[in-house]
């Protein structure tokens, strides 16, 4: 019988063998292979090449994986014991630049260091274990509340439109923007769910439409430049998308590709959400112009998907990983805390107030 990916723990910590598992999702959908590795250069290489992807996966895979890369560490001192972490934080940190939950990880991790300096090497090796759990579980619960908030913003039988992949294999449960999904399926809300390819990765194609449709859902792959056609005939009631980070006023990165579907939605009057953890949430920049964005190879356009080159030898190719939605073309950021709507700076602080209140 075929494994079913639901089944599948997107990010897992094997501690009895010292390993990070995860699933390779280069290899979707065509093979479901899962990875044990062992190493820190095993992990910054999974990260980097997108075997693992998706803000909150990073997130929960850097914790894990910094954790392993100081489990063996032989020294008593705790002094050492910092330098050797901060080396491996800082390797892993240069993995991939826009999304924030790999340094917001990676700070909660580093904290958890410096707070403890007065504690032995092997308690603090422990703690670090708790919190890297800890990481993983609050992503299943925060992906649910978003889910709930989500959920409460459409009605059984929409609609919906997502791009690139936010779903489960991006987390470890739910999703961000898919869990309004999820859960809409878990009590019958009979969602139509179209998705976009996500050029030039694909991500909707192998990621999306797979995982949804191994869950029983009904669900139409569409073409990137097909999303205007589906919102003029009035296929599509609203669109969630994920993202990677937040500015203070609202502007949002995202898989290259949002800021277009916005637009359009905006042209067709169709509301527009994006899904974002607080973890993804940078309020020291104060707009989408200081979010660095991560820039990939020439290949990924040119050639990774043919069996033949389909563009011409020498030809110069642009490939920026993501783009900027300005908080204008945004109805709401959906976040594990509610909902919040322009001005965004005064929503997202209320927001950050009441996840003060809650730690």
């Amino acid at each position: 019988m075929r494994q079913n990916v639901l089944d599948c723990d997107t990010v897992l910590l094997d501690d009895e063998n010292s390993a990070l598992v995860i699933i390779d999702q280069t290899k979707l959908p065509g093979c479901i292979e899962m990875l044990s590795l062992t190493g820190l250069e095993e992990t910054w290489e999974a990260i980097r090449l997108l075997k693992v992807r998706g803000a909150p996966a990073i997130g929960v895979a850097a914790a894990i994986g910094v954790y392993l890369a100081v489990k063996g560490a032989e020294t008593g001192s705790m002094e050492e014991f910092k330098k050797e972490f901060q080396r491996a934080k800082g390797y892993l940190a240069s993995s991939r630049p826009t999304a924030l939950n790999l340094f917001w990880a990676l700070d909660r991790m580093e904290a958890v260091v410096l707070h403890n300096m007065e504690q032995k090497v092997y308690q603090v090796k422990a703690l670090l274990r708790q919190e890297a759990l800890r990481i993983r579980q609050e992503d299943i619960e925060v992906c649910r509340s978003i889910g709930e908030h989500g959920l409460a913003l459409v009605k059984p039988g929409s609609g919906l439109l997502t791009h690139c992949n936010a779903g489960k294999l991006a987390a470890i449960k739910y999703g961000t923007a898919t869990a309004p999904m999820y859960l809409g399926m878990e009590r019958g809300y009979g969602f139509r769910i179209y998705v976009d390819e996500t050029r030039p990765l694909l991500q909707g194609a192998r990621l999306t439409a797979f995982e949804l449709q191994e869950a029983g859902m009904d669900v139409t792959l569409i073409c990137d430049n097909m999303a205007g056609m589906v919102m003029k005939k009035g296929l599509v009631d609203a669109v969630f998308v994920g993202c990677d980070r937040v500015a203070s006023n609202g502007d949002t990165a995202n898989k290259i590709g949002t800021s277009v579907v916005a637009a359009v939605a905006k042209y067709y009057g169709i509301p527009f959400y994006v899904c974002a953890p607080t973890a993804t949430i940078d309020m020291s920049l104060q707009s989408g112009e200081e979010i660095p964005i991560e820039e990939r190879g020439a290949d990924e356009i040119t050639e990774m998907w043919y069996e033949k080159r389909m563009a011409p030898e020498g030809v110069k190719a642009y490939n920026p990983c993501f783009d900027v939605t300005d908080h204008g073309l945004i109805d709401g950021i959906i976040t594990e805390f509610g909902v919040a709507r322009a001005p965004y700076k005064e929503s997202l602080g209320r927001i950050f107030d009441s996840k003060t209140r809650n730690q």
